[in-house]
């Protein structure tokens, strides 16, 4: 049916209050029937009076649903509410209102009543760009309002694409330890770049037309402009390393790469980044100054790359200690040997204790006031003048200190000898190593250089240590502030979960675990794993349980969930990630409900009258693979208790899967009854067993779930 003589329409005028012609009719129907934007025509009540069939498709109301009625009378009420507000603006204010965008809300579209299935599909919210002009009559009269309508989702849409990848790309940027710039095709410079001018000093003329080369190394600058003209004139990549003069006056190795830029077969500009890989050079220089002055130390040597290949074992910080102290003491013949770290103020030093057989090791001062960096000292000088500190008898101690080195080591009163080096991480002390001899003690040159080496590769370890600490900290407090506080109490149900993380020296991993009660009453229960370890694999796991709270909020059947997991997980994960989801949801009066699982290991069902057992169902894929969601339907029977579980609970480096299950299936059954019918003390009972006689190496997690024997 034409939309064009549906219903009548207010007497329109053309130049000079004449009636239309025939072409002015022509323009306005065919606008209203071919326009790609919607149009429509509302009086001053607020009613349509007229729309196209471009705006109601965008609308998702019919044509005949628009027209005579008020926008709150078919739209829904938050973009009613919006249509009204701008109609009265306009009509009060007599002018136009451009640039304002309306979301039309998602909402679902039957399926076809024809076809197999009448299912309904999901639609998505759209924006709309809209335009509204007051209309007048001849006499000029307020008559009513015109809109205009643009669908720009796509390209609203397209715009956060952009916006995103712009904001990933100055994350990534300003996480790195990268100086990012950019040059004209000529080379000259075209853009500021201020983390090289945080870096050098240089003001932005300091930096612009060719003003950077003044601060790389006069040795290397000729080579460097070379290189840099010849990689410009031939438009090929310029990839190079050379030393900067950094504000302090001190010089950084910075390796270079820069690509030409092209556009329809021209170089439009060159992007580049610096790598400040000081470290990296200190430690070759080191190692290369080590392998010529220790050619006659073989055994040195030897000592010195099992202390690197320990060193690159050690996870934290008190197992790096103790790997220096064995190397060190075994290496020169030190009786004594400590490590001592800066504070965050570089004003003391504390004494870091070695990890111990069956303990964890820990950073503790050796004194009330610790080490202060000001103090005349082993450690102190060391670390206040970045050099290696040699006494080699008392006297020369007391020729350097000024005194006796009294209060810090009180109980090695028959030190004769002593050594300090200072631990350097790009340059920078973070600590000092000391040893000790009981008798006086000639440091020759090789053993100082071998001395400098392990130094050496002790920071670099103590850096990297620090480091994971900080990381394995920050991923374990995530996933912990993931996992639900608190569990439902129900009065038909019991609930008892434990999150076990791995071995502290470990990384946590993804497991997790929730419940939470829908709007029906109805508990939903999910337990999952993101393969990984850290925070990326904690930060992945948050963001599958959130979305599978907002899909279960929306449509709980387990199926449905997990698909729209699936769905969610191809658009927005990594192609090799791995992840695995087991979900239910559960009538927690009649015990009665529906099951999905996405790979996870399957749960475990604990019966009063039968013996344990793990549900032979099989387990599907894991998210994001292609697979059609079943799921199936259970039932908790009174006494009877289901138990979901990561992989780490039944799987690690002694044990496969299948050895695992069974395992578990046959420590359920040894659980007396008191623990079956006690979930708080059942998942301990499991958990205890499971891992008994095993390193773990991997987090676990367990959710019981039992139901009571009603009372008599």
């Amino acid at each position: 049916m034409s939309t064009e003589t549906s219903v009548p329409h207010p007497r329109v005028s053309g130049v000079e209050g004449q009636p239309m012609d025939a072409s002015d009719a022509a323009l306005y129907a065919t606008l209203l029937k071919e326009a790609p934007g919607g149009l429509a025509f509302f009086d001053c009540d607020l009613r349509c009076r007229r729309a196209n069939d471009a705006l109601a498709a965008l609308l998702r109301v019919p044509v005949r649903d628009l027209q005579q009625r008020l926008p709150a009378e078919v739209l829904p009420e938050p973009l009613a509410a919006a249509f009204e507000t701008a109609l009265r603006k306009v009509l009060a204010e007599d002018r136009p209102l451009s640039d304002l965008e309306l979301v039309v809300p998602a909402a679902e579209a039957p399926g076809d009543p024809g076809g197999d299935s009448a299912v309904a599909t999901a639609v998505e919210e759209r924006i709309l760009a809209c335009t509204w002009l007051p209309a007048r009559d001849a006499e000029d009269e307020p008559l009513g309002v015109v809109l205009t309508a643009l669908d720009v989702t796509e390209r609203r849409r397209a715009e956060e694409v952009i916006r995103r990848k712009e904001q990933r790309y100055r994350s990534l940027v300003e996480a790195s330890a990268q100086v990012v710039w950019v040059a004209a095709p000529d080379g000259g410079v075209i853009d500021d770049a201020p983390e090289w001018r945080a870096i050098t000093g240089q003001t932005p003329d300091d930096y612009a037309d060719g003003g950077w080369l003044s601060v790389v190394h006069p040795e290397d600058r000729p080579r460097i402009e070379a290189t840099w003209r010849e990689c410009v004139e031939d438009n090929r990549v310029f990839e190079t390393n050379y030393r900067v003069r950094t504000k302090s006056g001190t010089f950084r190795h910075f390796d270079v790469r820069a690509v030409p830029i092209r556009q329809g077969g021209m170089v439009i500009e060159w992007v580049g980044a610096n790598t400040d890989v000081t470290g990296q050079r200190e430690a070759e220089e080191m190692r290369g100054r080590l392998t010529e002055q220790l050619s006659a130390a073989a055994l040195r040597t030897a000592r010195l790359q099992q202390a690197t290949s320990m060193l690159a074992e050690a996870l934290t910080v008190s197992q790096v200690v103790q790997v220096i102290t064995e190397v060190g003491r075994s290496a020169i013949g030190a009786d004594y040997s400590a490590v001592a770290l800066l504070d965050d103020d570089k004003l003391r030093l504390s004494i870091v204790a070695p990890s111990q057989p069956g303990g964890e090791g820990e950073v503790r001062p050796v004194s009330r006031d610790d080490i202060k960096v000001s103090d005349q000292t082993v450690m102190s000088v060391a670390v206040r003048e970045s050099r290696p500190f040699l006494a080699e008898h008392p006297d020369s101690l007391r020729l350097q200190l000024g005194r006796d080195e009294k209060g810090l080591f009180a109980q090695h009163i028959e030190e004769r000898a002593w050594v300090g080096l200072p631990l350097l991480a790009a340059g920078a002390p973070i600590g000092a190593l000391r040893f000790s001899f009981t008798r006086p003690r000639e440091i020759t040159e090789e053993e100082r250089v071998f001395l400098e080496a392990l130094a050496g590769q002790c920071a670099l370890a103590v850096e990297r240590a620090l480091l994971f600490e900080r990381e394995h900290k920050t991923a374990e407090e995530l996933q912990r502030s993931l996992l639900p506080s608190d569990l439902p109490q129900l009065p038909g149900m019991v609930l008892a979960a434990r999150y076990n993380p791995a071995t502290r020296h470990v990384q946590v991993g993804g497991d997790w675990y929730d419940v939470f009660r829908l709007p029906d009453d109805r508990l939903a229960v999910a337990a999952g794993d993101v393969m990984g370890k850290g925070v990326l694999a904690a930060a992945g796991m948050g963001r599958v349980r959130n979305a599978l709270r907002a899909l279960a909020l929306n449509d709980p059947r387990p199926a449905a969930v997990l698909a729209g997991l699936d769905r969610l997980f191809s658009a927005t994960e990594d192609e090799e990630q791995f992840t695995t989801v087991a979900y239910a949801v559960i009538d927690p009066e009649t015990g009665r409900g529906a099951f999905s699982n996405a790979g996870h290991p399957p749960p475990l069902l604990i019966s009063p009258d039968r013996s344990p057992r793990v549900s032979t169902r099989e387990p599907g894929t894991p998210l994001g693979w292609p697979s059609q969601r079943q799921q199936t339907s259970f039932s908790i029977e009174t006494g009877n208790t289901v138990v979901f579980y990561s992989d780490g609970l039944v799987e690690n480096r002694r044990r496969g899967v299948d050895a695992g299950l069974e395992e578990l299936v046959a420590v359920a059954a040894d659980a007396p009854p008191e623990v079956v019918g006690d979930p708080e003390r059942l998942v301990d009972f499991l958990v205890d067993r499971m891992l008994a006689g095993y390193e773990q190496v991997d987090d676990v997690t367990v959710l019981a779930l039992h139901v009571p024997p009603k009372p008599a």
